[in-house]
């Protein structure tokens, strides 16, 4: 459906936009496989794959089947496809449980998911908080860890929705804390509304407003870089990446 609309577009208005490929269940073996068929079925079109879940909140459990789980080999299956096609991933973990322990539950768990895939460019959305999970105090340092350890170079984090956005402006020492990190590590964030269907301008720009304080923080060049950069570079090269695929797999030798 998402194809078929896209194709719709003028070439002009194809510009602005990346259609990302979701949906898939990440418990399923053939999930790869659909990545596949999705990329050959509408060559041209995509940009990279996901927002899909692991871990997330109250949600998981009310998926049919069994819940999506990091130890899941599927989930390790479909890294080496993204691996293997050159497509940028944004994958949804949730860090914690909603009643979180004294160290978060999923983290060192997902590191060692992201360390067996180092060929496959990933981003970490909303640095895996949420509604119901919320930053313990230690976060901010975790995620200084994460993008300080040289076998995760290629992962990423994005900054997106607004009750995340809540979190890291809670007071002027969190909001330092954030921008402190988002200084040292410029080009390993991005930012996004992921607005839900929003009816104007308004609901876009709402978690851009909220980070208002943050953004005071950031240098000339973290600043663009976060908002603007990562995601050119990011989404030029998997564009570039998927293309190729396409072209080598629709025309074998």
């Amino acid at each position: 459906m998402l194809a078929s609309e896209y194709m719709k577009l003028s070439e002009e208005q194809k510009k602005r936009v990346d259609p990302m490929i979701t949906g898939f269940n990440p418990t399923d073996m053939y999930a790869s496989d659909h990545i596949k068929r999705v990329l050959l079925a509408f060559p041209g079109v995509f940009s990279g794959i996901g927002e899909f879940s692991i871990h997330k909140e109250f949600v998981s459990s009310k998926v049919t089947g069994h819940a999506a789980s990091l130890h899941n080999p599927a989930l390790d299956k479909i890294l080496e496809t993204i691996a293997e096609i050159g497509a940028i991933a944004f994958i949804h973990c949730d860090i914690d449980n909603v009643r979180p322990g004294e160290v978060p539950d999923h983290y060192a768990d997902l590191m060692e998911v992201f360390k067996r895939h180092p060929n496959a460019s990933m981003v970490w959305a909303h640095t895996g908080l949420g509604r119901f999970v919320g930053p313990s105090i230690e976060h901010v340092n975790l995620i200084d860890a994460m993008m300080s350890d040289p076998e995760l170079g290629h992962v990423a984090a994005d900054i997106s929705w607004d009750l995340v956005n809540d979190y890291m402006v809670a007071d002027e020492e969190t909001a330092q804390a954030w921008a402190d990190l988002l200084n040292e590590h410029p080009t390993r964030f991005l930012f996004g509304s992921d607005a839900v269907a929003p009816s104007s301008w308004e609901g876009y720009n709402k978690s851009y407003e909220i980070l208002t304080d943050l953004w005071a923080l950031l240098d000339k060049e973290a600043m663009h870089l976060v908002n603007v950069g990562n995601y050119e570079r990011m989404f030029d090269e998997s564009i570039a990446n998927i293309r190729a695929w396409e072209k080598q797999n629709l025309n074998p030798k």
